[in-house]
């Protein structure tokens, strides 16, 4: 008897075991699942790739191993896939020359190599592309946002500028992945602005305000660019004076001649 119950005893513990180990094991399992699918894990094929091309374009002034090299370039260790995704696709990188400002062009590789390029810089470590949902922005908080930390530069319209040493770009099509990359980035002589500085739901406020001065509804009639409201107000003068003038010439066409009295006679 006593046998039997230890016996049964060390059955019941051994299945109670075997669940605890399958329940922990399957916990792990999703765990690492989650992980899997939240964080950026560039591919192998693609960093293999993307080495290739960055040796043929890149590595003269970044380096062999995109370690930097002084002088000429930044060390991209760190900078993660959020940097190369945003130099890569406003086409500010490659540079003509390493002292040219990076301005935004026409991307100079395809799609499938400018990803072959992030996922190699990516695997360097650092952010990945960050995640933008302008609709969840709050549009005035936006505008007041940008008019205190952007609008000394890019203009309260975003349409660009110059300042001491630099191109002011403008963000007339910028994307607010491109807009939230630059906030967390810099780039050039831009500041740079963290989390503490700007939220996530901050930038999700930003982009909503840029993308509506993109294509903004001009309640007044024609916008003319929206250069201003002096410009604006010489160019409707400019119109009144020709419109004007050309209603006196139809005017002045139109009316009858005038009747001249006849000649005096030459009898006396």
């Amino acid at each position: 008897m006593r046998r039997g119950l230890l016996a049964l005893a060390a059955v019941v513990c051994g299945g109670l075991s075997l669940v605890d180990i399958a329940a922990h094991g399957e916990g792990q399992t999703h765990a690492a699942s989650t992980l899997a699918g939240t964080a950026t894990v560039p591919n192998g094929s693609l960093v293999s790739e993307g080495h290739d091309l960055f040796l043929s374009s890149c590595a003269a002034c970044h380096g062999m191993n995109a370690q930097g090299i002084p002088g000429r370039a930044p060390s991209l260790h760190g900078v993660g896939a959020l940097a190369a995704d945003f130099y890569l696709e406003t086409g500010r990188m490659p540079l003509p020359s390493p002292r040219a400002q990076p301005m935004p062009t026409r991307p100079a590789f395809s799609q499938a190599k400018i990803q072959t390029l992030i996922d190699y810089v990516a695997s360097f470590g650092g952010p990945a592309i960050p995640t933008v949902h302008p609709q969840r922005g709050s549009l005035s908080k936006g505008q007041s946002l940008f008019a205190l930390d952007c609008a000394g530069c890019h203009t309260i319209q975003g349409s660009g500028g110059i300042v001491t040493g630099a191109v002011v770009p403008s963000l007339n099509v910028a994307t607010p992945r491109q807009i939230a990359e630059a906030i967390r980035i810099g780039p050039y002589v831009m500041p740079r602005f963290g989390p503490g500085e700007l939220s996530e739901a901050d930038i999700d406020s930003i982009a909503r305000y840029v993308r509506s001065t993109q294509s903004p509804d001009d309640r007044g009639g024609w916008g003319i660019g929206r250069i201003g409201p002096i410009p604006e107000g010489m160019v409707a003068w400019l119109l009144a004076a020709a419109a004007l003038l050309l209603i006196a010439r139809l005017i002045g066409e139109r009316a009858p001649a005038p009747k001249h009295a006849p000649p005096p006679s030459e009898e006396t």
